[in-house]
């Protein structure tokens, strides 16, 4: 390693390697890095490979790759300008994470050194946003939306199991009978405390024109969620409110997204975000299904309808409801803010925020509703 070279352009050069070997290195990192350098100096092989270890990995399973790379950059086979020094020839041998790789090619026997560059496809898929897939990548990511899981959050009920441990209600009944055994002397007691049950899941997913790049992708998430735990309930909304549990029970995703698709009717029309709301408080809301529940909505809060009437529905579903989650894709803008009518009217009600906007973003979406 060049003696002359400041702990900045080391790590600007050495991250630029590890991406180019397949590594997440975010800039973050690299700023760790350089950070750490300075501190250990850069004269000791050990002290930059552990600065690096500790700053640029985020796995044990990328340390093979960190080592090899770390092997070529040190010994001056990649320079800090990212060029390879000569005489040395340098094999980068690509691997797509493909079925049909070759993996047992031989290696090329003319390079002294092979450094294999890997990247993942759905690594890639995860966080790439909704509206920008093609047909073929919006196929591939509804076929891994089937390995999400979406725990939900439990709730006290007023059932009672039996506990081992001696505190909560005493069971009078297994008491007793526990008392046959010892002569009818009560020195086994036994205890019950209450049971906890899921709570239910309210699912309210905006098909409006605008949400179009969306929406297709979230009702494959709701289907998901429909069939891979109970009690949640799906609806759509636009310019009017549809239940679609029913329809998106199916296990086969394709034909629960295609009857959802028959039952709504004004999918990619316009927006009525209050009459929606007030028509499920109404109907289901208030009357049970939103008791204890935690609302899910899934929407851009672009509201052609009255704001004040959606302030005053996210208020009757706030006294109600659990939690109320809103995940709008366009919070992952930068330059967002909810300037709209009816993200600023809903907001001061919402109890989590997210983004929702790629299938990284939806598994954090699971997460927070397993709260």
């Amino acid at each position: 390693m060049p003696p002359e070279a400041d702990a900045d352009r080391v790590a600007v050069a050495f991250a630029r390697v590890l991406r180019g070997a397949g590594l997440d290195v975010p800039v973050g990192s690299t700023i760790a890095f350089g950070e750490a350098l300075a501190a250990v100096g850069l004269d000791r092989r050990d002290g930059v490979y552990w600065a690096g270890h500790a700053t640029l990995l985020r796995g044990p399973e990328d340390r093979e790759t960190y080592d090899r790379a770390f092997g070529v950059f040190w010994d001056g086979k990649v320079g800090i300008d990212g060029s390879t020094a000569e005489p040395t020839p340098l094999t980068l041998a690509f691997d797509a994470d493909q079925d049909d790789a070759d993996h047992n090619a031989e290696p090329d026997d003319d390079a002294a050194v092979t450094l294999e560059v890997r990247w993942s496809r759905a690594e890639v898929l995860r966080h790439h946003d909704f509206a920008a897939y093609t047909h073929a990548e919006l196929v591939e990511a509804r076929r891994m939306m089937a390995d999400l899981r979406l725990a939900g959050a439990l709730r006290r009920s007023r059932r009672r199991r039996p506990t081992r441990r001696e505190r909560g209600r005493p069971d009078l009944r297994r008491t007793v009978r526990r008392s046959l055994r010892s002569a009818g002397e009560p020195i086994d007691r036994a205890f019950s405390s209450p049971s906890r049950r899921p709570r239910r899941v309210v699912l309210l997913c905006d098909v409006s024109g605008s949400m179009e790049p969306y929406a297709r992708a979230f009702l494959r998430f709701v289907q998901a969620a429909v069939v891979g735990r109970g009690r949640v309930e799906a609806f759509a909304i636009g310019t009017r409110l549809t239940r679609i549990t029913r329809e998106l029970s199916s296990r086969d995703p394709d034909a629960a997204l295609t009857a959802a698709a028959q039952r709504v009717v004004d999918f990619s029309g316009g927006t009525r975000l209050g009459e929606g709301l007030r028509a499920f408080n109404d109907q289901w809301g208030v009357r049970g299904m939103a008791r204890g529940a935690v609302i899910v909505i899934l929407s851009d809060g672009w509201d052609r309808g009255d704001p004040s009437v959606l302030g005053e529905e996210m208020a009757r579903l706030g006294r109600v409801a659990h939690r109320i989650v809103w995940v709008n894709p366009l919070k992952a803008t930068p330059e967002y803010a909810p300037l709209a009518r009816g993200m600023a009217a809903a907001l001061p009600h919402v109890d989590e925020f997210v983004t929702g906007h790629s299938l990284a973003a939806l598994e954090e979406l699971a997460e927070v509703i397993g709260k």
